[in-house]
């Protein structure tokens, strides 16, 4: 395995085409109204041109994923191979993916732009600043948080309670000790201290509403919505009272526009937005998607983490918001993996083990029929790994058959797009038969906050209940009294597990999901569940990404991925 090349030394050896030739492929024409350059391989497109793009008859893919493990399982790499794939195939396709958090990228995950040859580049750019999307949302947010302090430092006209500000400031890395703080400890004589914290800017309610946002103007709408704190008599402050909508647009201004790259392939990716799945709704900008739907055939979109987390949120709160449904899911999922869910060590994967893959199997099974209870079309991939034997394949194959679902053996990561050509039939079929009638949510508008949770801990998590205290009682009720009971609620919990226990791996069921705290985001228009041992600041692991990352003598960046 000595020769195998790692992911940067693959994507540093493409022959990157310049972005006007890639956006001449989807009809993008070259010229100012249309696109920005950023440098040769990256462009923005401007609202002048896509504001006058027409609708079409074009087909949504969602790759979701089972439960996630250390082993991986390719979603990014399975999304992008798709495209490429379909393109191979004669199809004009455009994957949609999130832009890397820098948090992970020097954390445990590393980068996040797919894996072999099956790449979005330039690779080194996408994974650490890109356009400066997360600095420009890490700067709006906390925009506000400065003005929110500096209206109490001058007399507090709004009558916040300094106990009772629930905007935290948010910074693009995994830095727990920043989780709980105390500031305005200076000796100045108006200063108040209080308690704060910071969150992770992908857990910023600025990047759900940036991804949830259809244009500049409903932008700053949804921004003026923000609940920043309440008054001493316990009324929502809104960041409109404050006047801060306009001044977090401007900042927001550029970085709201999509940003485009290519695959290894030379094929177009529009990469835009960033939210986490384990602890925000996981999915890139609404104006991505439909801005890709407007210009291909197909469009291939992730969601994070496995289908429970990241899939439920894009068809219950993405697709609501964006009136959009997708017209087929494929579920990643590995050998590797599904051993893991059986009770293999990670250390024990590469030998072949068909009781531990059959042991492992119900959560592959749990997550098909959680999507079919949307009334979705699917087809599974089987990310392929060298050390996979026949016999396992077979094993998976013959389970989905059994259960009527369509599978692919893919070897994406080896052989780029030619190793999804079966993947990419398969999709194209199952759209040609799906019926949009079928799609439905999981949860009416008009249930109540905690019977929404109860049925997504039912339902998709395979939970026998939940469990709050009296303080989530308050939340909810201030919530719902506030007139925001209508809104999709968005758990956040680990993504390791139908559980809130990492360690219980498979399909548990019985267990109950347990309700830490629950807040409003009522400017990206939905609820926030927080549940277990979760944190919206993750922190870094013993060994972290960053210590293998750094410049070689050729002013090059080895380590990362």
């Amino acid at each position: 395995m000595s020769g195998v090349k790692s992911d940067i030394e693959i994507a540093r050896a493409s022959k990157m085409e310049p972005i006007s030739k890639i956006l001449g492929k989807i009809n993008v024409p070259d010229n100012a109204d249309s696109f920005s350059p950023m440098g040769r391989h990256i462009a923005k497109l401007n609202f002048k041109y896509i504001d006058k793009l027409k609708e079409k008859k074009s087909n949504l893919i969602l790759v979701t994923a089972i439960t996630p493990t250390p082993a991986g399982e390719g979603k990014t790499t399975t999304s992008v191979g798709l495209s490429d794939g379909l393109n191979k195939i004669g199809k004009k396709s455009i994957v949609c993916l999130r832009e890397p958090s820098l948090g992970p990228s020097f954390g445990m995950k590393g980068g996040a732009a797919g894996g072999g040859y099956a790449q979005v580049v330039p690779m080194e750019q996408i994974n650490l600043h890109f356009t400066g999307d997360f600095h420009a949302i890490t700067s709006a947010h906390n925009l506000l948080s400065a003005l929110i302090d500096n209206h109490i430092y001058w007399g507090n006209k709004l009558n916040i309670d300094p106990d009772n500000i629930v905007w935290k400031r948010v910074v693009d890395l995994n830095d727990r000790a920043l989780r709980s703080i105390k500031i305005n400890l200076g000796k100045l004589k108006n200063n108040i201290p209080r308690e704060d914290g910071f969150d992770i800017t992908v857990a910023s309610e600025v990047m759900a509403i940036f991804c949830l946002s259809n244009n500049l103007e409903d932008l700053e709408n949804k921004i003026g919505n923000i609940t920043i704190a309440y008054t001493k008599d316990k009324k929502p402050v809104f960041a409109k009272d404050l006047k801060a909508q306009g001044p977090m647009a401007v900042l927001l201004k550029e970085a709201i526009r999509p940003n485009v790259t290519q695959t290894l392939e030379n094929n177009p990716a529009i990469i835009h937005g960033g939210p986490f799945a384990n602890i925000a709704h996981g999915c890139n900008s609404i104006i991505a998607t439909k801005t890709a739907l407007k210009l291909s055939e197909y469009v291939v979109t992730e969601a994070g983490f496995g289908a429970d987390l990241g899939a439920e949120k894009f068809l219950d709160i993405k697709c609501r918001k964006a009136e959009l449904q997708p017209n087929c899911v494929v579920i990643v999922a590995t050998i590797r993996a599904l051993k893991m869910h059986g009770g293999v060590e990670k250390e024990d994967l590469k030998k072949e083990n068909l009781d531990a893959l059959k042991k492992g199997l119900p959560n592959l099974e749990k997550h098909i029929n959680n999507m079919k209870k949307f009334g979705l079309e699917l087809v599974v991939a089987i990310n392929h790994f060298i050390t996979d034997t026949s016999e396992e394949v077979k094993l998976i194959k013959d389970h989905c058959t059994k259960l009527g679902v369509k599978v692919s053996l893919c070897t994406h990561w080896s052989d780029g797009g030619k190793g999804t050509e079966d993947l990419a039939k398969n999709v194209v079929e199952t759209c040609k038969k799906n019926n949009e009638k079928n799609f439905k949510y999981l949860y009416t508008e008009e249930t109540p906050i905690l019977k929404k949770v109860e049925t997504i801990a039912k339902e998709i998590y395979g939970a026998s209940g939940i469990e709050f205290d009296d303080k989530v009682k308050e939340q909810v009720r201030t919530i719902e009294k506030s007139g925001f009971g209508k809104f999709p609620v968005c758990i956040a919990k680990t993504q390791y597990s139908f559980s809130t226990d990492p360690k219980l791996k498979g399909a548990p069921t019985g267990h109950t999901l347990p309700i830490r705290e629950i807040r409003l985001s009522s400017g990206a228009g939905f609820v926030v569940v927080i549940c277990g041992a979760i944190m919206t600041m993750p922190g870094l692991p013993k060994i972290p990404a960053a210590d293998s990352i750094k410049l070689n003598k050729k002013g090059e960046i080895e380590g990362l991925f």
